[in-house]
């Protein structure tokens, strides 16, 4: 992409992409409300799981892609703390790294958390910090004032990109997985993985009623292409780690959500687990649901789990992930996940008429 271009969708999303101020900088652009649907947008990268203290040169190869976008999933600090100031100086510790200051002086970039950054290993609702935490996320990723993420509990929000002329449309929305998350149930064999198991009672949630209600009005909205982010996995098979599978009756609201709404393009993208994979679910009348899960900016793990709904291989290697938007012709979307040298490690083109209902 031409940098003059990059630039004016930079310009044009500033105010809700915390480009605003960079490691003490002053801002680069006057404050202005961000536009309803901002340019329509081919490249978005994303990761999570990237340690503050460590060098992170994977975002090097990452601006060698030159994407349009970056998505950060979540645990993009290692928090751990009831501390709040403690907090706080680990954010700005990453904010002071080069490649981070890099990364963000080129590329618009927007957020979620995870369980690290929000405060505590493995937390929800019980977590008794998390307004505290929401204001140093939001501080931090340069949220503005006038943000409706500032209007209610959590942190989920959405964007949109749009094109007049060819009449193409995206969505990315960003769930919160961890404020109104109620607690897994832990099995009674726990042992150093912390294992939890699937729980059946549908009185328990993960995003909570009001998450919920902002999600259907969102997927009743027009768009080609809707990339969901989630900071943890949603396609996967169970494995006794943090993922959507451990509260099956709201996997299958999302995916019964889905099919309401009628949705057509949803993709989702994930981290949490220290590598990369992707993963597909194939619901009953719904069309495939892809997650393409990057999680190891700068975090690797030593073991991949088992997971039947896996296409092709794992990345143990640090690594990022990247869709790739072709919008003319015939639209698709190519899911990949690169390491450091580059390379996609893992690949799969998907075209958006595979991602649709059947027209009524």
């Amino acid at each position: 992409m031409q940098r003059s271009v990059m630039m004016c969708v930079a310009c044009l999303m500033y105010q809700w992409s915390g480009l605003g101020t960079i490691a003490g900088q002053e801002p680069r652009l006057p404050p202005a409300a961000a536009p309803e649907v901002n340019p329509l947008i081919s490249r978005i990268a994303f990761g999570s799981c990237a340690n503050q203290d460590d060098p992170q040169p994977i975002l090097r190869t990452v601006l060698e892609w030159e994407p349009e976008l970056f998505v950060y999933l979540g645990d993009n600090i290692y928090g751990d703390t009831r501390d709040m100031q403690l907090l706080a100086e680990k954010y700005a510790k990453l904010g002071r790294r080069k490649e981070f200051v890099a990364l963000r002086a080129a590329v618009p970039t927007i957020a979620t958390w995870d369980d690290h950054d929000y405060g505590e290993n493995d937390a929800g609702k019980e977590f008794p910090f998390r307004q505290e935490s929401k204001e140093i996320f939001l501080k931090f990723w340069n949220e503005p004032a006038v943000s409706v993420r500032r209007d209610h509990e959590g942190i989920y929000t959405s964007y949109r990109f749009g094109d007049s002329k060819s009449g193409k449309s995206l969505q990315v929305i960003l769930l919160d997985t961890r404020t109104f998350r109620d607690p897994p149930l832990k099995s009674p064999l726990s042992s150093w993985k912390n294992d939890y198991l699937p729980d059946t009672n549908p009185e328990k949630t993960l995003l909570g009623a009001a998450q919920w209600a902002w999600l259907r009005e969102r997927l009743q909205e027009p768009a080609d292409l809707r990339v969901i982010g989630s900071s943890i996995q949603f396609g996967h098979e169970y494995n006794g780690w943090e993922s959507w599978t451990n509260f099956p009756a709201e996997l299958m609201r999302m995916v019964d959500l889905i099919r309401e709404t009628r949705a057509n393009g949803v993709v989702f993208i994930s981290g949490d687990v220290h590598w990369g994979e992707l993963s597909v679910l194939r619901p009953p009348n719904c069309y495939p649901l892809y997650d393409v899960t990057a999680s190891g900016l700068n975090r690797d793990w030593e073991n991949v789990e088992p997971n039947q709904n896996r296409i092709g291989d794992a990345c143990m290697d640090f690594h990022f992930g990247m869709l790739e938007i072709q919008w003319t012709g015939n639209p698709s979307v190519q899911l990949r996940v690169h390491d450091m040298t580059g390379r996609a490690r893992v690949r799969k083109s998907v075209r958006l008429s595979e991602l649709q209902f059947p027209a009524r």
